[in-house]
C-alpha cells in the first residue's frame, strides 16, 4: 500500500504524545487525502486519529456523504465523529457563516476528544484561488500551514494544520486513485454563484500559484519578550522599529479585547505608524485601550461597558463559560455571577485589593468579579479567592497569534 509521506507533519506534530491528531473531512477529494496522510503517518508513530465530519445541512446529499467519509475514516483505522450545523441559517453571507460554523464545531469536538490540532486539507489551488478572490476586492484569507483556530472562543486551545499546501488538487486525485480511494464532488464547488467556484474556473488546471506556502513566525521574538498580566500585554517600544511589530501588535489587540477578528488595514497601520513615531497618546481598537508612553500597554477597553460589552453573566456549577473572550470561568458553588469590577473594587477583601494594586489602574476596570447573592464581591484571578476556578487565555492566545508556538502543544 503506499503511504503518503508529508513533511509537514514531522515539522508541526510530536511523535512522542499519545494524544489523538483530528483531521476536518467532508468527503471531498482534498479532505479525504489529508486523512489518508495523517493515518499514515499517525500508524508511524502510534497515535490515534479522529476524523471530524461536519453535515451542514445545505445539501440533500450530505448525509449521504458524511456517511461515504466514515465508511473511508473507518477503513483507514481513524475513529469518526459526525457534528450537525442546526438551527436556522442566513439569509445572506451564507457561505461565510457555513465556514465559522464548521471551524466551531470541529473545534470544540477536537478539544473534547484531547486533540489539540485538527488537518484540513487546502491545497495550492486553495491558496492561489484566495488570491484571485483578494484580488476582486473580497476578504479572504490566505491559508498558513500552521495557525491557531480561526474562530473564537470554540477554537481556544486548537491548532489548524494544512499540510497540503505545497500540492496540486489534480496530483491529489492522482494518488487517490493510485492508492484506491473514492471521494465525493460537491457540486457548489461548480456554482457560478460561488465567488470561489468562479475563482476555480478562472484559474483552471494550470493556474499560476503563489511561490511560498511559509508564513515566517517573524513576531515570535517580540511575543516572548512581552509582559502579560491579568488580560493585559506590555510591549516594549523600541520593537516597534521591527518589520514584525505590525502582526504582534495586531495580535495583542485582539486577544486582549476578546474578540475573534483581528484589526487589519488602515486603522492597524495608522495605530502602528503613531507607536513608531514615540509620542505619548491614548487609542483605542478591536475593544483593546493601547496606553503609550515608555513602552506599550493593551488592556481591554472598559468603556465597552456603555456598548454592550464586558455584559454580566450567572455563573451555573458544573457549565464553564469563557467571559468575555478573555477568562474561562467554572463555579464551585451556586448563585455567583460575573461582572466587569469597574465601580466595584470597593467592595473586594483587603488581601484582594492588596494584590489588586500589582496591576495597571487602567487594566483594572476590565477585570472580572465574582458577585455573590448577598452582594459579596470576589476577583477569580486575585489571591484569595477560591469559589471560581479562572483561567486567563490571553496568554495562549497572544503567543499562538503571534507565531509563537510552532508545534503542536500538549492538549
Amino acid at each position: 500500500m503506499r503511504q503518503l509521506n508529508l513533511p509537514a507533519f514531522d515539522r508541526r506534530l510530536d511523535p512522542t504524545f499519545d494524544q489523538p491528531v483530528a483531521v476536518a473531512v467532508s468527503g471531498g477529494g482534498d479532505s479525504t487525502y489529508a486523512l489518508a496522510a495523517t493515518a499514515d503517518w499517525a500508524r508511524a508513530h502510534g497515535r490515534p486519529v479522529i476524523a471530524l465530519g461536519v453535515d451542514h445541512r445545505l445539501q440533500a446529499a450530505s448525509a449521504a456523504w458524511l456517511d461515504a467519509a466514515e465508511a473511508t475514516a473507518v477503513g483507514l483505522g481513524a475513529a469518526f465523529i459526525r457534528l450537525a450545523w442546526v438551527g436556522e441559517k442566513p439569509a445572506t453571507g451564507l457561505a461565510a457563516a457555513a465556514r465559522r460554523a464548521r471551524h466551531a464545531l470541529v473545534a470544540e469536538a477536537a478539544r473534547t476528544a484531547g486533540a489539540s490540532v485538527v488537518v484540513f486539507g487546502h491545497t495550492a489551488d486553495d491558496r492561489a484561488e484566495a488570491a484571485l478572490m483578494r484580488g476582486w476586492g473580497l476578504r479572504v484569507g490566505d491559508p498558513r500551514e500552521w495557525a491557531p483556530s480561526p474562530v473564537w472562543p470554540e477554537g481556544r486551545g486548537v491548532f489548524v494544520l494544512r499540510p497540503l499546501l505545497s500540492l496540486r488538487r489534480a496530483a491529489i486525485r492522482e494518488a487517490l486513485t493510485a492508492r484506491g480511494l473514492g471521494w465525493i464532488e460537491d457540486p457548489a464547488n461548480e456554482d457560478p454563484r460561488q465567488p470561489r467556484a468562479r475563482a476555480r474556473r478562472a484559474l483552471g488546471a494550470a493556474g499560476r500559484l503563489p511561490s511560498s506556502t511559509a508564513c515566517a513566525d517573524d513576531a515570535a521574538p517580540l511575543a516572548r519578550a512581552a509582559t502579560v498580566q491579568a488580560a493585559s500585554i506590555r510591549l516594549e517600544r523600541a520593537a516597534f522599529a521591527t518589520g514584525a511589530a505590525g502582526r504582534a501588535l495586531g495580535a495583542a489587540l485582539l486577544c486582549v479585547g476578546g474578540g475573534e477578528r483581528p484589526p487589519r488595514g488602515e486603522k492597524l497601520a495608522a495605530l502602528l505608524d503613531r507607536v513608531a513615531g514615540g509620542a505619548s497618546f491614548t487609542a483605542t481598537l478591536a475593544g483593546a485601550k493601547l496606553v503609550a508612553g515608555g513602552d506599550v500597554l493593551i488592556v481591554r477597553n472598559a468603556g465597552e461597558v456603555a456598548r454592550g460589552g464586558l455584559a454580566s453573566a450567572p455563573l451555573d456549577v458544573g457549565r464553564p463559560i469563557v467571559w468575555d473572550g478573555r477568562f474561562a470561568l467554572s463555579a464551585t458553588r451556586p448563585g455567583l455571577s460575573v461582572a466587569p469590577m469597574r465601580g466595584l473594587a470597593s467592595r473586594l477583601a483587603k488581601a484582594q485589593l492588596g494584590a489588586l494594586a500589582a496591576i495597571p489602574a487602567v487594566a483594572r476596570p476590565a477585570l472580572p468579579v465574582i458577585v455573590a447573592h448577598d452582594g459579596a464581591v470576589t476577583c477569580p484571578i486575585l489571591a484569595g479567592n477560591a469559589e471560581v476556578e479562572a483561567v486567563d487565555l490571553t496568554v495562549g492566545r497572544f503567543f499562538a497569534a503571534s507565531g509563537a508556538v510552532s508545534k503542536e502543544p500538549r492538549a
